[in-house]
């Protein structure tokens, strides 16, 4: 049996993590390092690198918080990310050693969210089905949006009907370098108003991410009369395009200038052979435990329902 080598990451492990990253069969653009690091003032980062004799084989983003480690809470998903090279066996056996560096830091939990499948065209669920054998149980379901881009889209008759009249108007779709304008205009007042709430990212923090992340990061707008009045910010990976933010004003809600604007982007990335458009979750607090309305209005634009998974091990 291979014994494994289970280390802390450390700050002069960036330039060896990031090239792991870099052809990883199962990473994307959050966990490089950069990415993961502009908000390290509120996590405290326990990521692991785990080595087969001196080569590194799997790392696994994650933060502590007291005994409990999770993978990772300041992202929308984790998980381990591994060599195309390792078989189930192996993921297996790396679990193994990962759940004992765990036991003897103290940690007496673990909280796992595995990156969507939907990211990965050549599968990723070895490490949810070793978990559970080893007594990991589903902590929460979400259900996340997705559309199929290989498949024929399937928008509703009455978003086409709207779609079409918008195109009539003097709608100029733009993609913006800068995101001040839809962060200051529409996005934040937006949340304000509806939710009493703010972006995750601050308008620095974005601008800093999609400095760093320029074809990873992009900004599509909707204007009227010159005027801003629906915005879009995209996280696109190699294969999946996911709708990061999407706001719109007063004005752009009369004139579904979102719904312009999503579909747009979804024939445009649908045309240049992206495999899945991802719109997010639908959660909500409410007792059915996800929105009504925002299940609704993705199902219409043509979104089909995916699992995301949260796990729990107690390992104590």
């Amino acid at each position: 049996m291979i014994n494994y080598a289970v280390k802390q990451y450390q700050k002069n492990d960036y330039i060896n993590w990031n090239a792991f990253i870099g052809q990883a069969k199962n990473a994307t653009f959050l966990f490089h390092r950069d990415f993961m690091e502009y908000h390290n003032d509120r996590f405290e980062d326990f990521s692991l690198m785990i080595f087969e004799d001196d080569t590194l084989v799997a790392v696994l983003p994650a933060n502590r918080v007291g005994v409990v480690v999770f993978s990772h809470q300041g992202l929308t998903y984790g998980g381990l990310v591994y060599s195309a090279k390792l078989n189930g066996e192996k993921v297996a056996t790396i679990l193994d050693a990962v759940l004992s560096f765990y036991k003897g830091k103290e940690i007496q939990s673990f909280y796992y969210n595995p990156i969507p499948l939907f990211y990965v065209s050549k599968g990723n669920a070895e490490m949810e089905f070793f978990m559970f054998k080893k007594g990991a149980f589903l902590d929460k379901k979400e259900m996340n949006l997705g559309i199929n881009l290989a498949m024929p889209l399937t928008i509703s008759k009455s978003k086409l009907k709207h779609f079409r009249k918008v195109e009539e108007l003097d709608v100029e779709l733009v993609e913006e370098q800068e995101l001040e304008s839809f962060w200051e205009l529409v996005l934040e007042p937006r949340l304000l108003e509806k939710h009493n709430a703010k972006p995750v990212h601050t308008l620095q923090e974005i601008t800093a991410l999609k400095e760093k992340f320029p074809n990873n990061i992009r900004q599509f707008s909707a204007y009227y009369d010159g005027t801003i009045i629906a915005g879009i910010t995209l996280f696109e990976t190699e294969t999946v395009v996911k709708s990061q933010y999407g706001a719109t004003t007063k004005k752009g809600e009369a004139l579904r200038a979102l719904d312009f604007l999503f579909i747009n982007l979804i024939q445009k990335y649908k045309s240049e052979g992206k495999l899945f458009f991802d719109m997010g979750i639908v959660n909500d607090d409410n007792d059915k435990g996800y929105h009504v309305g925002l299940l609704k209005q993705k199902e219409e634009l043509g979104c089909s329902v995916y699992s995301q998974d949260f796990y729990k091990m107690k390992l104590i």
